[in-house]
């Protein structure tokens, strides 16, 4: 949806978190795709890290195309025994 959001609001100036947010909310698809957005107020933490086995158990399915970019997260899977 990011291409779609940014082609919205080209041109406009981003002055504010509200005209930000109305931006996003207002960006349609031509296949009537929609968007609900708001601002998120809370505070959360800074300078936290994923371990390097954490980060690498999670199960990336890279795209041919442009891979580092666009990718889906899969479930991971589990050994049952």
């Amino acid at each position: 949806m990011f291409s779609h959001i940014t082609q919205n609001w080209r041109g406009r100036p981003l002055v504010s978190h509200d005209v930000i947010i109305h931006l996003i909310a207002a960006t349609t698809t031509q296949r009537g795709l929609t968007i609900q957005a708001e601002l998120d107020r809370g505070r959360y933490p800074t300078g936290i890290t994923v371990p390097d086995d954490e980060l690498a158990a999670v199960n990336l399915k890279r795209a041919d195309f442009h891979g580092d970019w666009n990718y889906r997260i899969l479930p991971t899977r589990t050994n049952k025994n």
